[in-house]
């Protein structure tokens, strides 16, 4: 058998894409493995949300190349969200064989047959309707504790900062009785946790089946397996789908809710289509419903024209909400999108890094703060594995997705146990193992 290397960039549905990959290409005489050296066809799955990302991915090109000098007949792809933005754009190098985008996965084969030295083969046509339903994933997680389903693809929301409408297409959702088939497949596989995946979950909607009905589908089928999900968007979260999350023990409280900005002119240039107060009455639904939920966001500091007082509103919402965590960013142009097409990026980057380094400092004191709380708190959580500061130890995530270590030589990856909150930093929870 060939065999195939492939890296990862970029979200969790790359990963989950990932795993098709392997899974299609198994079929065609392709064997994993992680060893570029060793690899007769070496791909990246990339990611364009930023502009740091793609030049990451253009470095690592110039490693592939190296290993095509070494080794003639290695063939290099670039897959994904990067395939699809730059397209001819990647073979025009000379350096890459093969360019496919998130669409175009099941045409790898041929596409791998064809491609020669000066014959690159490119597939970015986009679909309305493929899913990969079908596909039964090659899962990249060795420990066969957690696993990503995705449930739907594309993004019809066009936020003006935003490539992902280009690059994954239109929303489609995914056949509510094959997401429910391979979370049970994964259960009976050993896998004790699944993450739930699309753009924006909240949208799903196959047939009669909204993302309330799926949740409480899957959590009902998998009563023994931990649930969690991403992405949901603060316009369309309802309460149905607290409801469910309130209702079923085994769907874990943590909500990953975006708000990009807490000023409202600066949400209605991003096209965000909601505004500071529908955010944080979501917020105040979330902890109507679940007081215990954890709710993590993401920002972008500096995007075009933000003023001051625009930075400040999004520093006194973070303080209002209280979030225990964020992923925090200051606002990369890409290319092609509303913003980049209509709206100078005019805030100087030494502003944008400024307040991005003051919401990072506001975040790790919330992060500080929500910890603490837990001090003394007792959790279930699922065994990720040995700590990587200290193997005497293990760490896994509470149902908060807080991370947890503890002193433990009896446990393994896949256990459920209960541990106790001595003390905290800000990323970690300091815990003790119960023995009741």
């Amino acid at each position: 058998m060939k065999k195939l290397y492939i890296e990862t960039y970029g979200c969790q549905m790359n990963v989950a894409d990932t795993e098709v990959i392997f899974s299609l290409l198994a079929k065609h005489g392709y064997e994993r493995t992680e060893d570029m050296s060793q690899a007769d066809v070496i791909m990246a799955n990339t990611c364009s949300v930023r502009d740091n990302a793609e030049q990451r991915i253009l470095g690592r090109i110039e490693q592939f190349h190296f290993q095509k000098k070494q080794r003639p007949g290695v063939l290099v792809g670039i897959l994904g969200c990067m395939a699809e933005r730059l397209k001819t754009d990647l073979t025009d190098t000379g350096k890459v064989d093969i360019v496919a985008g998130p669409d175009a996965y099941r045409s790898l084969p041929v596409l791998l047959q064809n491609a020669a030295p000066g014959t690159p083969q490119i597939n970015v046509e986009l679909s309305r309707e493929e899913t990969y339903a079908d596909i039964k994933p090659v899962r990249l997680d060795s420990n066969g504790v957690s696993a990503f389903i995705s449930i739907m693809r594309g993004c019809n929301n066009v936020c003006s900062y935003c490539v992902v409408p280009y690059t994954r297409g239109a929303e489609r959702s995914r056949d509510f009785h094959s997401i429910v088939r391979e979370a049970c497949d994964c259960a009976s596989s050993g896998y004790k946790e699944v993450t739930l995946l699309g753009q924006n979950v909240d949208s799903y909607h196959y047939e009669d089946c909204n993302f309330a009905g799926l949740l409480r589908m899957v959590a009902e089928a998998c009563p023994g397996m931990r649930i969690r999900f991403s992405t949901s968007n603060p316009q369309d979260i309802s309460d149905e789908v607290l409801q469910v999350m309130a209702s079923h023990a085994n769907i874990c409280h943590h909500i990953h809710l975006p708000v990009q900005s807490g000023s409202d002119r600066m949400l209605e240039k991003m096209r965000r289509r909601y505004t500071r107060a529908w955010y944080l009455d979501r917020v105040a639904a979330i902890r109507r419903y679940m007081p215990d939920c954890a709710i993590s966001t993401d920002v972008i500091a500096g995007f075009c024209s933000e003023t001051e007082e625009d930075h400040k509103d999004t520093l006194t919402l973070f303080e209002e909400v209280g979030f225990d965590a964020a992923y925090m960013f200051y606002y990369s142009e890409r290319p092609g999108t509303l913003a980049a097409r209509k709206y100078p990026d005019d805030v100087p980057q030494e502003v944008k890094s400024r307040r991005l380094e003051e919401i990072i400092a506001l975040q790790n004191r919330l992060s500080l703060e929500s910890n603490k709380r837990d001090i003394g708190k007792r959790f279930q959580v699922l065994v990720e594995g040995p700590s990587k500061r200290n193997p005497a130890q293990l760490c896994g995530r509470a149902g908060n997705n807080k991370m947890c270590v503890w002193p433990d030589m009896e446990h393994k990856a896949g256990d459920f146990v209960n541990v106790e909150v001595l003390d905290c930093t800000q990323a970690t929870l300091l815990c003790r193992l119960c023995e009741d």
